[in-house]
């Protein structure tokens, strides 16, 4: 079944996890799909191994978007993606009382000014046909306060909010381009094996990461995949400005929640 036959995808911060997911899985349901990373390296070997095209694409730079948008002038999918938390260079105050303005900044130019781009890019991909679905990969901590990543969590939660704003626009524009939020929580993605290590305790500290999560373990990228898959496809044609949680059930209740 290709739910997804004939349409260009563009998917940021592909090369690896999430974004490698959604690129893989939208690719095996016959959408044309475009990989983009800043890592040209990494992305170019994941476009390969799926079999998709590569182009490089910083999010942050709108002149990246520009020259995408000479490249690739029309899309029916655009998954704003690339994302970072703020922590890829080792430990850093992130709370609200010592965050600095600069990794502040840093972590909203990527998460939020990167999806304000796509999502700019996308509704002038789209406009022409009249009809395209956005999806933006926000996060569970974009609907919660995450105290030691207030940067994090502030840049999700603002990526939550315009993927209403854009929904409602396209709409009162008159075209059927769709835009819905994406909100993974605990996934097991390579940002996570700095935390959770590889010895013999990796199974203890996976588990009490998880230990307040109702289904008791960590969700998968192909999980992630498969919902974006459905916003992607004409199944979802009547849904936009929606937001889909991944979360095992966390936010279904409470960590109080009666055992």
């Amino acid at each position: 079944m290709e739910r997804l036959a004939g349409k260009i995808c563009i998917v940021t911060g592909g090369a690896r996890g999430i974004g490698r997911a959604i690129a893989g899985r939208m690719a095996a349901e016959g959408g044309k799909v475009v990989l983009t990373d800043i890592d040209r390296e990494a992305g170019q070997a994941a476009a390969a191994a799926i079999g998709c095209t590569f182009e490089s694409l910083d999010v942050r730079e709108e002149a990246d978007w520009a020259r995408l948008a000479a490249l690739v002038p029309r899309a029916e999918v655009v998954v704003n993606n690339a994302g970072i938390t703020g922590f890829e260079n080792g430990p850093v105050a992130h709370d609200p009382e010592h965050a600095t303005l600069e990794d502040w900044r840093a972590v909203h130019r990527v998460n939020l000014d990167g999806t304000f781009l796509g999502c700019r890019y996308a509704i002038g991909a789209m406009k022409a046909a009249g009809t395209g679905s956005i999806v933006n990969i926000s996060s569970r901590s974009g609907l919660v306060g995450i105290p030691a990543a207030a940067a994090y969590a502030s840049s999700k939660a603002a990526v939550r909010n315009h993927t209403k704003s854009v929904a409602l626009y396209c709409a009162q524009q008159g075209w059927a381009i769709r835009c819905n939020s994406i909100h993974p929580a605990a996934i097991l993605t390579p940002m996570w094996e700095a935390m959770l290590g590889t010895g013999e305790d990796r199974e203890a500290r996976m588990a009490a990461f998880v230990a307040d999560t109702p289904l008791r373990r960590f969700g998968t990228v192909e999980e992630v995949a498969a919902v974006a898959v459905m916003l992607a496809s004409d199944e979802a044609g009547y849904v936009t400005g929606t937001e889909f949680n991944i979360d095992g059930g966390l936010l279904a209740g409470s960590a109080a929640s009666p055992g």
